[in-house]
Order: structure tokens, then C-alpha cells, then sequence
């Protein structure tokens, strides 16, 4: 009896001691701390705004290229004998009839483009386009051909208005060169190679752009500059934005071949209508002279000049007579506004003063000394008394 007790007491035992070791095998194993489990990536998702429009040029080229013309300039077999009459250096010698210069006296003739500005025939172009010439010729888009004369031309701008005698004519829609900014897009419209109306796209690279091209006159070169394709043939032709509206007329290329290389530059629209204005009303461009010598201001002027501004128009001299000295602005004063429009290269400045009228009054920000100091200076025309 006690036997069989000893035996169930040690099976009893037994089992209790194999239960706990099951559970403890069992038992899980503790988990790293959470800081040490990778977390899933996060997706995020940027607002770009609105996708970029879908651009269609075709609205534009079919508002425009109605308005651009085709001009056929030629000069005269009576100016080119006088011409070379002029430029012979053996007629001081020998007189004009030692050589028959109806002989070898070749008229010159060269191609370009216009814009329509009136329905009633005045044409805008650029005068290297027919400053040769005495005589010339304009096709429209619709192929009419066209006797013209010429009105007036600026070389200092190089600015010319033609007319021709017709009516209810597609006048283009003039926008305003001021709002253009640069990053936009644009159209140069016109006639290269004498491929007429051929319509090319870029954008608006830069603006108030000097490359020193016009040597005549005292020169005002405020460019637009774009990457549209402009070529020979182009010039006097529309530069355009997105609605068909006039920007600028296409006047030059940056070139080392005479072809398109990259770069166009155009006369914008604000100043190309001020000139075109006084040709039609006078026959010449009457420009509000300020009489200032002037430099746009940088670091290296400013330092030389010990002067705590880097923006601006450095005034160098000034001429007794003209408008400026007049209305009290005096040499080493900086220009840094015109009528509240920031001026902070020469040709900006120049543009604005451009597309001022002799008799106007514009509001002149400068700084003198350190201080700021505002002129009302009232523009006079270059010899007005």
C-alpha cells in the first residue's frame, strides 16, 4: 500500500514538472522596443497648381498675319546715278562725263516687312528696310499690290511710316510692351527670305536690351529680346503675344553668319507707336531731349564714386541748356525713377524719355548726397529755346 502511495506521488511530481517546462519553452520572446521597427513610407503629394495650359498659336497667327505686308523697296535709276555721281572720286577731276554713269549706276532694291496700323494705309517699318530707296511696293496677306510713299523715318530709332491708298484695311490690334514680361511667349511675323507671311515662336528672353547696332542720330536701343526665328526679310514685321496683339516691330539679329543664331530683338511697341505718331503728324520724330551724359550704375561705379548704390543712372554731365540741368539736377545726382517707374539701366531710361512729348513734365526720383529728392522736370525738344 505505502509502495503504490510513493508510486502515484511521483507521477503527480513528475507531470507537475514537465507542465512547467512546456510552458516555459512556450513562452514567447520579447520584442524590440517599437523605436527600432522601420516605419512604412509615407507617400507625399505636391500641389503644383494647375497644369500648364495647352498652348495654340493658331488663334494669334490668324489675328496677326492679315496685318504684316510684304515691302519691296527699290531705288531709282535717277537716284542711283546721283548717287554715284556723288561718290565717284575722279568726278572732282574729270567731270561727269569722263564716265557714262548710265552705264554702270545699279539701283539698289531690298525686301522687309510692315504692319498695318490704320485701316486707312499707314504702314509701320523699320527705316533700314527703305532708307535707300525712293520708290516702293506693298503686297498684303490677300495679295493686293500697292504703290506706296513714304511718310517719315527716324534713323536714331530706326522707325519708318509708309501709306498706301486704301481703306477698311486689317489694322493690327496694339497691345501694351510694358506688361510683356520675360519667360512669356511670342510670335515674330513677317516675310524672311521673302517667304511671305511665315509666323515663328519663342519667348521673351529679355527686355530694355542695348547691342549698340544704331550709329546714327543719338540712338534710343530699349529691345525686346526673344529666341523667336527672325531672319533677313523679317525686319519692320510684328513681334506678337499669345492674343495676336502687337508687342514690337522686328528689327535685328545677333548673328556671326547674318542668319538667325538664337537672338532677335524687337522695338517695343509703346515707343515704335510714340515715334510713328510724330512721323504721321510732322514727318519726323519730335524727341523730348532731357540733355544729360549718363551711365547705369554697378558695384565698380558705386565704389569708385563712393556712392552706397548699386541701381540707378549715374549722371556725368549735363548740358546747361537742355531739360535736367533746367529743373535743377546736377552732375553725380543717381536717376532711380521716372514718373514711379523704377529706371535702373540707361536704356530703360532712355526708352521712357523717348516716349515723352517735348512740353510734357515727368517726375524724376533721384538721390543726391544720400538723400532722396524728387524734380518735376519739363521736356524740351533738342535746340528749343
Amino acid at each position: 500500500m505505502n509502495k503504490f502511495w510513493s508510486t502515484l506521488l511521483a507521477g503527480a511530481m513528475g507531470g507537475l514538472v514537465t507542465f512547467g517546462a512546456v510552458n516555459w519553452l512556450e513562452k514567447p520572446e520579447p520584442q524590440p522596443a517599437s523605436a527600432n521597427v522601420p516605419a512604412p513610407a509615407k507617400q507625399v503629394n505636391y500641389n503644383y497648381g494647375a497644369p500648364p495650359p495647352n498652348f495654340d498659336f493658331t488663334r494669334a497667327a490668324e489675328r496677326a498675319m492679315p496685318s504684316v505686308v510684304h515691302i519691296k523697296a527699290t531705288e531709282s535709276r535717277q537716284n542711283a546715278v546721283q548717287r554715284q555721281r556723288e561718290s565717284n572720286p575722279f568726278r572732282f577731276f574729270f567731270g561727269d562725263d569722263f564716265f557714262n554713269m548710265d552705264d554702270y549706276a545699279r539701283p539698289r532694291s531690298g525686301t522687309g516687312s510692315g504692319v498695318i496700323y490704320s485701316s486707312d494705309g499707314y504702314i509701320l517699318t523699320n527705316n533700314h528696310v527703305v532708307e535707300f530707296a525712293d520708290e516702293f511696293e506693298v503686297t498684303l496677306h490677300d495679295n493686293r499690290e500697292f504703290r506706296a510713299r513714304l511718310i517719315g523715318a527716324d534713323p536714331s530709332t530706326d522707325m519708318a511710316v509708309l501709306k498706301i491708298d486704301a481703306k477698311d484695311l486689317p489694322a493690327i490690334e496694339v497691345g501694351n510692351s510694358d506688361d510683356v514680361k520675360v519667360g512669356e511667349w511670342a510670335l515674330a511675323v513677317g516675310n524672311p527670305f521673302d517667304l511671305t507671311s511665315t509666323v515663328t515662336a519663342g519667348i521673351i528672353s529679355a527686355k530694355s536690351r542695348d547691342i549698340n547696332i544704331i550709329r546714327k542720330g543719338a540712338p534710343i536701343e530699349s529691345f525686346i529680346q526673344t529666341d523667336a526665328a527672325v531672319n533677313p526679310g523679317n525686319s519692320g514685321g510684328a513681334l506678337v503675344d499669345v492674343n495676336g496683339r502687337l508687342i514690337g516691330i522686328n528689327s535685328a539679329i545677333a548673328t556671326p553668319t547674318g542668319v538667325f543664331a538664337g537672338y532677335s530683338f524687337a522695338i517695343p511697341v509703346n515707343l515704335a507707336t510714340r515715334i510713328a505718331d510724330d512721323l504721321v503728324k510732322y514727318g519726323k520724330f519730335r524727341r523730348a531731349y532731357l540733355g544729360v551724359d549718363i551711365a547705369t550704375m554697378d558695384s565698380n561705379l558705386a565704389r569708385d564714386l563712393d556712392i552706397p548704390y548699386s541701381q540707378g543712372i549715374w549722371v556725368k554731365d549735363l548740358d546747361p541748356e537742355g531739360s535736367a540741368a533746367r529743373a535743377g539736377v546736377q552732375p553725380n545726382d543717381i536717376i532711380t525713377k521716372i514718373n514711379g517707374k523704377n529706371v535702373t539701366t540707361v536704356p530703360e531710361l532712355q526708352e521712357l524719355i523717348g516716349r515723352s512729348k517735348a512740353g510734357e513734365t515727368v517726375q524724376l526720383a533721384l538721390v543726391r548726397s544720400g538723400k532722396e529728392k524728387e524734380l518735376a522736370v519739363k521736356l524740351k525738344s533738342r535746340g528749343e529755346e
